[in-house]
């Protein structure tokens, strides 16, 4: 089936309707905005250091090639397949409606819950201006506030069509990435030339283990590092959206993976070496505030520390709305095949996107706020640290039946779908996810740090009840998947 005859399937079938109107670019754009490599370089490297010392960036060199291993799953799966449901589609089709359904509603509480981190990010990143700037003591509180306000905001955005919101966030990340890339640059060539403040020189042991380390608490690192890569395949969700989709998603999602890992990298080494590689300069690297912000600060002038404190706010507003899009686009794939609310399948006749699911994703996240703000009493940091551990830990689970249903179709299907050594790609990244996932939860946190893991349980449990309690809607779900865009394996043999 081509993709012109893809754009109008779903049309003529009579069934509520995505437009296809968006570039490989935009797409592009969701996977970035939602991967948010700005925030990200900002606070994840602090916890790798924790465990590695020195050796952050070799946590991330693995955690690259885990990621592109992974990649290989929604990119051959998305040359086959375009569907708004991204999981639910994919895993739909591989491992039976019932598992797509879950793995669907799995996917879109991470994206919900990222949805708090990133509003509660942009919060934080802002209530720290003010209180730099205009009010010193400002309040914990304000960033509750703030990004309850950024959130209304992005609910705006997210109820009009994706090819303004996606080129909106798309910007908005190059743009702060482009800041971090020149304080980078300018941090690199000091360490080159020796006027490096504290002495610090460029220096290549941030590739090696410290002499006398265990060489496997690498592997505890690179936990963090795969968090930060979290949402590189967000432009899986607007396969009916794309004019090319079976061109353009997978070059999308195996491009931002490229890129995350580049610029990761790079990035993480210079940090490192700014702050110095001895004791002392891991020490401060863990208490930074805002790695990039600070070295901004130390290495050019102090006002640089606030334009990258504001542009991470602006990544943080830009993921949040990703996040919002890549939720709604879920839980309308999933309603509308009557796997949820039916309301929720609703596609606004103006702005032709999914305006009642968009809605109901800015509530509950609403909810969290309102709950985390009102009735637990915490600041808005324990909301972002408790959301992106549920997030990850929800993510993960949805990865791993993605990537089975990925080496059920491609080599035991019957007909071979790719070449036979492929196989231990997939598996590769079946390993990878494996232990991340039991790097998270063993030894089981304790105290405050249960809710994380907690509620990803809660919500696992809560979608495998729902799906399991209606049997003859995940049948249904099932032939429309059969027949709905793209799906049908018996269509569009994937490509080399």
């Amino acid at each position: 089936m081509t993709d012109e005859a893809l754009a109008r399937t779903t049309e003529s079938d009579g069934a509520p309707a995505l437009r296809r109107n968006l570039s490989v670019w935009e797409a592009i754009g969701v996977s970035v905005a939602l991967m948010a490599p700005s925030m990200a370089i900002n606070i994840n490297p602090q916890g790798s250091a924790g465990l590695v010392g020195r050796a952050v960036p070799l946590t991330f060199v693995i955690a690259t090639v885990a990621v592109l291993l992974i990649a290989y799953t929604f990119v051959r799966l998305s040359q086959r397949f375009n569907h708004s449901g991204s999981v639910y589609g994919f895993v739909g089709v591989t491992l039976g409606p019932r598992s797509g359904a879950f793995s669907g509603w799995a996917m879109a509480g991470t994206y919900i819950f990222y949805g708090a981190v990133t509003s509660m990010a942009s919060g934080i990143f802002l209530t720290s201006l003010v209180q730099r700037l205009f009010w010193k003591d400002a309040p914990d509180w304000l960033g509750f506030l703030l990004g309850s306000i950024v959130l209304a905001v992005v609910w705006f955005l997210a109820s009009r069509p994706a090819k303004g919101g996606t080129r909106f966030l798309f910007i908005a990340e190059t743009t702060t990435v482009a800041l971090i890339l020149i304080v980078a640059v300018v941090v690199a060539v000091r360490l080159l030339v020796g006027n490096a403040p504290g002495g610090h020189t460029f220096d290549l042991s941030v590739f090696a283990v410290e002499p006398g380390s265990d060489p496997s608490t690498v592997f505890l690192g690179v936990v963090f590092a795969f968090l930060s890569f979290a949402g590189f395949e967000a432009a899986a969700t607007l396969g009916e959206e794309a004019r090319e989709p079976r061109r353009d998603i997978p070059r999308a999602i195996l491009g931002t993976a490229i890129f995350g890992g580049v610029y990761f990298i790079v990035v993480t080494a210079i940090e490192v070496m700014g702050f110095g590689t001895d004791a002392k300069g891991v020490k401060a690297f863990v208490a930074s505030g805002s790695l990039v912000g600070d070295l901004g600060a130390t290495y050019i002038a102090p006002w640089i520390g606030d334009l990258i404190t504001l542009g991470a706010a602006f990544s943080a507003v830009a993921c949040c709305l990703a996040c919002a899009v890549g939720a709604s686009r879920l839980i309308f794939a999933l309603s509308r095949d009557g796997l949820g609310p039916a309301p929720f399948s609703r596609v606004s006749a103006r702005h032709g996107v999914p305006n009642v699911a968009v809605a109901a994703v800015a509530v509950l996240i609403y909810v969290f706020i309102a709950v985390s703000w009102f009735v637990l009493r915490v600041k808005p940091f324990d909301l972002f640290v408790t959301s992106g551990t549920t997030g990850t830990l929800i993510l993960l689970v949805a990865y791993v039946l993605a990537t089975i249903g990925a080496i059920r179709l491609l080599f035991f299907s019957g007909a071979r779908k790719v070449a036979t050594w492929e196989i231990v790609v997939p598996i590769l990244a079946l390993l990878v996810l494996a232990y991340t996932l039991f790097r998270n939860i063993v030894p089981l946190p304790t105290g405050a740090g249960l809710w994380g893991p907690g509620l990803a349980v809660a919500w696992l449990v809560v979608a495998l009840v729902g799906v399991l309690a209606r049997p003859a809607a995940a049948v249904r779900a099932g032939q429309l998947l059969a027949r709905s865009e793209g799906l049908s394996t018996t269509e569009a043999p994937v490509g080399g």
